[in-house]
């Protein structure tokens, strides 16, 4: 039987994941798995999870999927309640249980790039990445972080999910980030060229930068702060890693093929560009 995966969001079609989920397959010899994507808007995820039959062993979700997959999901992971929001479904015993990897991605892509164990943090942007950000950093060890927004009213979700895993977060508004940079590392969760604006104060301070932007690739505030001689680590190694755990869960193996599932993940980026 063909056991199937997919990730969905909206929109979808430049999703990495298939790339790196196919890599892991055929590395492992897993055949008889398939993965692909699908375009699903927030109001499609309860039809379409209905509509799934028994060889559906699991799904990736991007946005705007990760909060309401809370709501549908018969199981939820603390790491998930915490963060507010899913981005993995596996089926278990044909009940959905969702589960949240981006923490795992994000600490695993910080510890081999030898930043894994920031005194300090700034944060750049208060969205969901954001509080998956706040999880892997009291994962690290931070106790104290600040957060940089463009409106800290709306950043409501990620200074909770701050709270539930223990972090205490100084708010403050995008404006003021050259007065918040006496930190081991910043990150940055803002989209595009969002952080075009602090590359040169960020460049000039101490810190260490952790962008979850992967294309275009490097934004203006990683070659800065890289020109400045300065750790980067861009979206990519997050992507990947959150990817194997995914694979784990889906799949049932950890002898996941990291090395291949990244040359894979690389050469399609290139293509890309």
């Amino acid at each position: 039987m063909t056991v199937r995966a997919a990730v969905l969001g909206s929109p979808v079609a430049h999703s990495l994941s298939p790339v790196l989920h196919r890599a892991a397959y055929a590395a492992l010899g897993l055949d008889d798995w398939t993965y692909t994507a699908v375009e699903c808007a927030e109001d499609g995820l309860a039809p379409f999870l209905g509509g799934l039959d028994e060889s559906w062993a699991g799904l990736s979700l991007t946005m705007p999927l990760k909060r309401v997959a809370l709501d549908l999901a018969a199981e939820v992971s603390e790491l998930a309640v915490a963060v507010g929001g899913a981005n993995t479904l596996v089926r278990r015993d044909g009940r959905w249980h969702a589960d949240n990897t981006d923490v795992h991605g994000i600490v695993a892509a910080l510890t081999e790039a030898g930043l894994g164990a920031p005194a300090s943090a700034l944060v750049l942007g208060g969205g969901a990445t954001a509080a998956s950000a706040f999880a892997a950093l009291s994962r690290l060890g931070v106790a104290k972080a600040r957060l940089a927004v463009r409106s800290p009213e709306r950043a409501a979700a990620s200074l909770a999910a701050a709270e539930r895993v223990g972090l205490t977060v100084e708010v403050a508004t995008l404006d003021r980030v050259p007065e918040l940079l006496d930190v081991d590392l910043v990150v940055s969760t803002l989209p595009g060229r969002a952080a075009d604006a602090f590359a040169a104060p960020v460049a000039a301070s101490r810190a260490a930068l952790f962008d979850v932007v992967y294309a275009p690739w490097p934004t203006a505030l990683a070659a800065a702060v890289a020109g400045a001689g300065r750790t980067v680590v861009g979206g990519f190694p997050m992507l990947l890693h959150q990817a194997v755990r995914q694979v784990t869960l889906m799949t049932g193996r950890t002898d996941v093929p990291v090395a291949a599932m990244r040359a894979a993940g690389e050469a399609e980026l290139a293509r890309r560009a």
